[in-house]
C-alpha cells in the first residue's frame, strides 16, 4: 500500500502545471523537469529573455499565485523591491503548481504582438573597430517601442541572439531596421557578422521584447550607455525628438578610448533638435594622457551629478551597457537620491556572463 501511495503522489507533482499570463490572458502548460521560460518558449508563448541563466533579468515576472522552486537567488539580478513583491525569474524558475503571472511590460504599454518576419541584411557598415551597424531590409512591417530588441537568426547558427533595435521607431511600421553588433571573442553569432561582408543574407527577426522604453514624465532624464549599449538610448531619444524633446537630458556615453566613440554626428543631431537642455558627455576610461582628447576621462560614473540645470535626485535613469557598468550606475543613483522605481535598465552580456553568446 505504502508503494502504491508513493507512486501515485510521485505521478501527481509530475503532472504538467498551467500558467495563466495576465493581462493577456495567456496560457500554457509547463512539462516536469522544465523551467517555467522553456515552458512557455515550447508552446509558443513570445516569452521575453535574453541570457536564459538569470543574468539580465528580462523574464522578470510578478508570481500572483502559485508556487515555484527558485534555481539561483533572485536579489542577485533583482532589487530588493522587487524581490519583496514576488518578482521571479522564468528561466531560474522550476513550477511547482499552476501559476498566475503579472507581465508588466505588458500592462506598461508595450503591447506590440511577437512577429517573426523574414528579411535580408541589405548594408553592413563599420562604425567602429569592433562595432557594425547591420541594416535589414523585411518583407513587412514591424512595430516596436524604442529600446525594446528582437531576435536575430540566420540560417547557419542554430540559437537566436538578442539585439537591441538601434533607430527610433517609425509611427506606421518600420520596414527597415538597424541593430548595432559588437565583436564578442568566440561569440558565434557576433563573428559571423565581423567575419565577411553579409549584405544580401537571409536572416530572420521575431520580436519586439523588453520593457526598456521611454516613460511618460515631465521629469528630467539622465541616459547612460556603454559600448553597443548605445543603441537603445540612441533609439530612445530619436523617438523622443520626434514627440517633441522637451525634457531636459544628461547623457553619458562610457567607452575606452576615442576609437570606441560613434555615432557622434547622429547625437548632435538628436541635440541640435532638442527644446530644453541637453548636455552630451562622452567620457574616455583609457585614453592616453599624451594625446589631443580634451573631454572628460575616468570613470562614467563618476560624472552623474547635477549640472546644465538637471538635477539628478529628480530625474529618471535609463542605463544600458555591460552589468559592471549599469551596477555601479545604480549604486551611485541611490546614493544621489534617485529611488528604485526611477531607474530603468537593461544589461548588456557576453560570453563571461551568460551562455548565451552574442
Amino acid at each position: 500500500m505504502a508503494n502504491l501511495l508513493g507512486r501515485i503522489f510521485k505521478k501527481k507533482i509530475q503532472e504538467p502545471q498551467v500558467v495563466d499570463l495576465q493581462p493577456s490572458g495567456d496560457q500554457f502548460t509547463v512539462e516536469p523537469k522544465q523551467t517555467l521560460l522553456q515552458g512557455a518558449l515550447s508552446t509558443g508563448i513570445p516569452f521575453p529573455h535574453e541570457c536564459r541563466v538569470g543574468v539580465c533579468g528580462k523574464c522578470k515576472c510578478r508570481l500572483v499565485d502559485g508556487k515555484i522552486k527558485s534555481i539561483m537567488d533572485f536579489s542577485y539580478t533583482l532589487s530588493k523591491e522587487e524581490v519583496e513583491r514576488e518578482y521571479i525569474l522564468a528561466c531560474q524558475s522550476f513550477v511547482k503548481s499552476d501559476l498566475t503571472l503579472l507581465m508588466d511590460h505588458q500592462m506598461d504599454g508595450c503591447q506590440y504582438a511577437v512577429k517573426t518576419i523574414n528579411g535580408v541584411i541589405s548594408k553592413s557598415e563599420s562604425l567602429t573597430h569592433d562595432i557594425l551597424k547591420i541594416t535589414i531590409k523585411l518583407d513587412e512591417k514591424i512595430n516596436y517601442s524604442a529600446g525594446q530588441y528582437a531576435d536575430l537568426s540566420v540560417p547557419s547558427i542554430k540559437e537566436p541572439r538578442s539585439y537591441s533595435f538601434a533607430d527610433g521607431p517609425i509611427n506606421e511600421g518600420n520596414t527597415e531596421i538597424s541593430f548595432f553588433i559588437r565583436k564578442v571573442p568566440n561569440g558565434e553569432m557576433s563573428s559571423w557578422f565581423h567575419g565577411a561582408d553579409r549584405t544580401g543574407e537571409k536572416i530572420t527577426v521575431t520580436g519586439p521584447y523588453g520593457s526598456f522604453y521611454l516613460r511618460p514624465s515631465d521629469q528630467p532624464i539622465i541616459c547612460i550607455a556603454g559600448g553597443s549599449g548605445l543603441a537603445p538610448i540612441k533609439s530612445i531619444l530619436e523617438q523622443a525628438s520626434k514627440q517633441g524633446g522637451n525634457i531636459p537630458v544628461l547623457f553619458l556615453f562610457g567607452a575606452r578610448t576615442q576609437r570606441d566613440l560613434y555615432c557622434l554626428n547622429e547625437i548632435n543631431k538628436i541635440a541640435s533638435s532638442w527644446n530644453e537642455p541637453f548636455h552630451f558627455v562622452p567620457v574616455l576610461s583609457e585614453e592616453p594622457l599624451d594625446n589631443d582628447w580634451t573631454g572628460s576621462r575616468g570613470l562614467v560614473t563618476e560624472y552623474i551629478l547635477d549640472q546644465s540645470g538637471i538635477q539628478v535626485s529628480s530625474s529618471n535613469a535609463y542605463l544600458c551597457g555591460p552589468p559592471g557598468m549599469i551596477d555601479a550606475a545604480i549604486n551611485k543613483l541611490n546614493e544621489c537620491g534617485v529611488v528604485t522605481d526611477q531607474i530603468f535598465f537593461d544589461k548588456f552580456l557576453d560570453r563571461r556572463h551568460t551562455q548565451l553568446k552574442r
